[in-house]
Parts: structure tokens; C-alpha cells; sequence
């Protein structure tokens, strides 16, 4: 908004007077607020910082330590600096100690070798301002007009993305607190160039603030989140400042505001997430979502349900998880459109069974069902029957397997209770969709037959540490926990080429047993051994303390999860 000291000495007003820099050349990048012109010697005690003083010095002090007092006097009130013009009261050349004392303080301070109209030079400047001014305002007032239209529209990330980059005009990406990149727009530059180790180049950006510039890597920075939990960052990646440490700016970014405009409608749009769904479809899926965020209460639930034709009380509950595999594949409209579908479809299964249950989407990839269950059902056998109608009105998977994973929770004898199994089928289901291990092989349903096949669903005995960490990682808390734990060692990677995690993993996956683990390395035994001094004395820790080793091990497995 405001010129810098070395902008307001191009303007043609101050041209004229020749000036020239004799001292505090540093502040030249200070902006000014306002040129304010005075010839009194106390003049520090009416400024509020920010202002050029004009000046011919006709009273100030001929002594060294007024001088040098008025000079700590604009310095300390913030004055962006000191105009003098010659002539009047210096004839060629300011005095020495005035000259000393503002390169003490950098304080810039500049002679006028020609006479010049100060009225003109105000004028110039406060016309800047003000113009200034209007523009970013009126550049502001387009930029929340814009992005009020995406959060009505409830647009989609990319789209948010794609619209800060083209008003910034350069990169944008938005990642998450471990520096995954969940959107991004090129702006016309490389893709490839722009991603390429961008975990690494993004540990190394971490300016002050919230919002915030690097002008080594010229990238602008912000969080984003809502309610006080931020869950990634958003990121205009701009060019390097050439001298920056020697000559700060001290203005703001001019993408600030539309930055953190745009990291707020990502926050906004996460919490306003729409789903076009039939109108059962709707009430089932806000009965679920009610009970799994306690939004509804457990007898508002019943008595709901219980008008659609779903009662709840006084049965047996089981929650079921239905993830469509390779749902995050698909673009975000047709992955929409396969939703719904396949939430119909799970649906119909339902009534095919005669099965008592609600059935909603739940979110981008998946479908809960809560069934309900008669004194005299049988819990397997409806649950397979289940299984078996879905699979039969599914088409397959392009590996001929089924187009879904399911998976079920304990069952509970109380409405109550419903939220513990939906979570704990849901937990089951997610890592059951992506591989995840029990003892180094891919989980399998517990409940397997002859010829290879299985059960057609997953419980919780199948999934065990693995998959709760990969439910968890997008939790903001998780990746939290990740880099206390392993930020310093990732960070020592980056910056030196070492491979440290990977010793550590190496480590604790052998046991903690020193000597498998260097032949696992492929390293001498010295070699590993002082890899693993230099992993205890970067995370500071020491890796004899099974509580330590178990914290290390946990955040790795969540580092897999979150990275996968």
C-alpha cells in the first residue's frame, strides 16, 4: 500500500532536488506512511511512526549531542527517514556527527543538493498513498466477491487452488501438517519441477506467524483450518528476493490477503461439504451421522429411525463399513456420481435381504450401514447375505475381485453403543482397502474356506496397529506426533543426504537387534553403529529406552500411513 524511501526519491518532486543517500542506506525498503515537514529539533514527539521528514535544518542543534539525540529521537518514534535540503543551514555537506548518528541508528538520511518545492514532494507522495490505497481496495473487494462465489458454489479444493493462482499468478499449492500435497496449480509453470521434492523444500520453509513470507525461497505462507485446528498449509510459491537478509522489506506480501482469503474457503468449504442424495438416502445418512458425531441425541435417533420404518431399540446392532475401491481415483464428480450410485445399491442389497437397517454415505469413499437385528437373526448369516446380495448387483473390480470392501463391528445391544461399532467397522474397512499388514502379509478375512475364497467382510481381528494408524492420517494430531517425533531426523535428511530414518527403521524392524539390523543395512557393523549415535543425538534420545523405541516406532508406521 505504501512507497518505499528508495520509491518516494524517484518521484520527480524529489528528482529534482538531486538527492543523495549519505547514510542508513538499509532503510531505504522502509515504506512511508506520510511525508510530514517541520523544522523544529523536537519534532520526534509528533510523529506515530512512518513518516519522511523533510527538513532544511535551519534549527537544528550545532552541537554533536543534540544531533546525535535528534537522530535517536526519529529512530526510536519509527520515522522511515530523514530528507535534508542544503543550502539554507549546510552549505555542500551535513555535519559529521548528524551524518554518524543515522548510520548507527539506519536511519536513512538524504541530502537535496537542488532546492526543491516540499509542498510538491507532499503532494506527490500522499497522491501515491492515496491511490495506492484505492486500488488495493479495490482489488481486495474483487478478491472476496470471488471467493464468497466458491464458498456458495461449495467448490471443490482444486478449483480454490486453481482460482489463487491465476489472481497470484504463480504456484499454488495447499498440503497438509506433513507436507503431502493434497491440490496444486501450476500457474503455466512445470508440474514436475514444482513437486519435485517438495516434502523436503517445504520442511525447510517455516516463517513466523501464521501467514507469513520466506524471502529466501519467496514463498507465502498460511495455515489452514477452523475452530483453532489447522490441518494444512496453503502456498504461493514465488521467487527468491535477491539480498533479502541485507535489505528487508518491511511491507506486507501483496498476495496476503488473497491467500489467506483462499485459505479460508478451503477451511469453510471442508466443514460445508455437500452430497446430492435421495431424500431416504438423506434422513438414513443423517441419522448415522448423528450418531457418530453426537449430533443427535440416542432417543432423537430412535424416535426417527423408528418413523422410517427402522427401529433401533431393544436389538442387536451392527455396524458396517462399505469402502468402494479406487474411489480416489475417480475425478470429484464422478466419484460423487459412484456414490450415490453405489449408496443405492447398498440400499437395495439391504431390502433384497429383508434386512432391517439404515444406510447413508458417509463420506467421499464410503457407505455405513447400521443393521438391526431380531432376537432370532443370526448376525453371520445376515451379514454374508448381505455381502453376497451387494456383490451380485456390483459389477467387478478391474482385478475381478469385488468393486467394495466391507467390513463390520462388533456387535452391541444398545443404541448407545452404535457409535463404537460404526467406528470400529469403519477403522477395519479403511485399512483393510489399502493392504495393511498384520505380520508382514496383506490382512485376510478371518473367517476364510477351501479354493481360496473367504469371508466376504473383514473384522477387527484382521487389522491391527497398521490400521489405525492409516484411519488416522489425516488427522491432524497424528502428523502433529509424527514431527515431534521425527522432524528433526527428517529434517537432518534433507538438509545433509543422509538416510537416518531409514536406520532407524531398519533398527527397530530388526528387533532392536544391532547386529541383524547392519546386516539388513547392508553396513559394517562400526558403520551402523555410528549412524545410530547420530540418529540418538539429532532426536536426542537414547535408543536403550524401550518407551523411546516405542514412540519412534509408532510415529514411523504413521509416517508410512500418512506418506501412502
Amino acid at each position: 500500500m505504501f512507497p518505499t524511501v528508495a520509491e518516494v526519491l524517484q518521484l520527480d518532486a524529489l528528482r529534482r532536488g538531486s538527492p543523495q543517500v549519505v547514510a542508513g542506506a538499509e532503510g531505504l525498503n522502509r515504506p512511508v506512511r506520510w511525508v510530514h515537514v517541520s523544522e523544529l529539533a523536537d519534532i520526534a514527539g509528533m510523529l506515530h511512526g512512518g513518516e519522511l521528514v523533510l527538513t532544511t535544518g535551519v534549527m537544528l542543534p550545532d552541537d554533536k549531542e543534540p544531533l546525535a539525540r535528534y537522530i535517536d529521537d526519529l529512530a526510536d518514534v519509527g520515522a522511515a527517514g530523514l530528507v535534508v535540503e542544503l543550502g539554507r543551514r549546510y552549505a555542500d555537506t551535513l555535519p559529521r556527527p548528524l551524518v554518524r548518528a543515522a548510520e548507527r541508528r539506519g536511519l536513512t538520511l538524504v541530502a537535496l543538493r537542488n532546492e526543491v518545492r516540499f509542498v510538491a514532494v507532499t503532494e506527490a507522495v500522499h497522491a501515491h498513498v492515496v491511490d495506492a490505497q484505492l486500488s488495493e481496495l479495490r482489488a481486495s473487494e474483487a478478491v472476496h466477491q470471488t471467493f464468497n462465489e466458491l464458498s456458495v458454489e461449495g467448490a471443490e479444493a482444486d478449483e480454490i487452488v486453481r482460482e489463487v493462482a491465476r489472481i497470484a499468478g504463480a504456484p499454488v499449492v495447499l498440503e497438509n501438517l506433513s507436507h503431502q500435497v493434497l491440490a496444486f496449480d501450476p500457474a503455466g509453470h512445470d508440474p514436475q519441477a514444482l513437486l519435485d521434492g517438495w516434502e523436503r523444500r517445504s520442511r525447510g520453509v517455516a516463517p513466523a506467524g501464521r501467514t507469513g513470507h520466506d524471502p529466501r525461497t519467496g514463498w507465502l505462507v498460511t495455515g489452514v483450518g477452523a475452530r483453532g485446528r489447522d490441518w494444512g498449509r496453503l502456498v504461493v510459491v514465488g521467487e527468491p528476493v535477491p539480498d533479502s537478509a541485507a535489505a528487508p522489506d518491511a511491507r506486507p506480501h501483496p498476495h496476503t490477503v488473497l491467500l489467506e482469503r483462499g485459505a479460508a474457503t478451503l477451511a469453510l468449504n471442508r466443514l460445508l461439504e455437500r452430497d446430492r442424495e435421495s431424500l431416504e438416502r438423506q434422513t438414513h445418512r443423517t441419522l448415522l451421522s448423528g450418531v457418530l458425531t453426537h449430533a443427535l441425541t440416542v432417543s432423537d435417533v430412535a424416535l426417527r429411525a423408528r418413523a422410517i420404518g427402522v427401529p433401533l431399540e431393544g436389538r442387536r446392532l451392527v455396524g458396517v463399513m462399505l469402502r468402494l475401491r479406487g474411489a480416489g481415483v475417480a475425478a470429484a464428480l464422478e466419484a460423487q456420481a459412484r456414490l450415490r450410485d453405489f449408496t443405492e445399491t447398498a440400499a437395495q442389497a439391504v431390502r433384497d435381504r429383508g434386512l432391517t437397517a439404515l444406510t447413508g454415505a458417509l463420506d467421499d469413499g464410503a457407505v455405513g450401514v447400521l443393521v438391526s437385528l431380531g432376537p432370532t437373526d443370526d448376525e453371520h448369516t445376515a451379514l454374508e447375505g448381505f455381502a453376497a446380495a451387494l456383490t451380485r448387483l456390483t459389477e467387478t473390480a478391474p482385478d475381478g475381485g469385488p468393486a467394495f470392501v466391507m467390513a463390520a463391528g462388533s456387535s452391541v445391544g444398545s443404541l448407545r453403543d452404535a457409535r463404537r461399532t460404526l467406528l470400529e467397522a469403519a477403522q477395519v474397512a479403511d485399512a483393510a482397502l489399502h493392504g495393511a499388514r498384520k505380520e508382514g502379509g496383506r490382512a485376510q478375512p478371518s473367517d476364510t474356506r477351501a479354493a481360496g475364497g473367504g469371508r466376504a467382510y473383514y473384522r477387527l481381528p484382521d487389522v491391527r496397529l497398521r490400521g489405525l494408524l492409516h484411519l488416522l492420517r489425516d488427522d491432524a494430531r497424528l502428523q502433529t506426533y509424527v514431527e515431534r517425533e521425527l522432524g528433526p531426523l527428517l529434517a537432518h535428511d534433507a538438509e545433509h543426504g543422509t538416510d537416518l530414518v531409514r536406520i532407524l527403521a531398519v533398527y527397530l524392524e530388526s528387533g532392536r537387534n544391532k547386529s541383524a539390523a547392519a546386516d539388513a543395512a547392508h553396513l559394517s557393523r562400526p558403520s551402523f553403529y555410528d549412524r545410530l549415535h547420530r540418529v540418538e543425538r539429532v532426536l536426542g534420545v537414547d535408543l536403550d529406552q524401550v518407551e523411546s523405541c516405542l514412540s519412534l516406532h509408532v510415529a514411523l508406521l504413521a509416517l508410512e500411513a500418512v506418506r501412502r
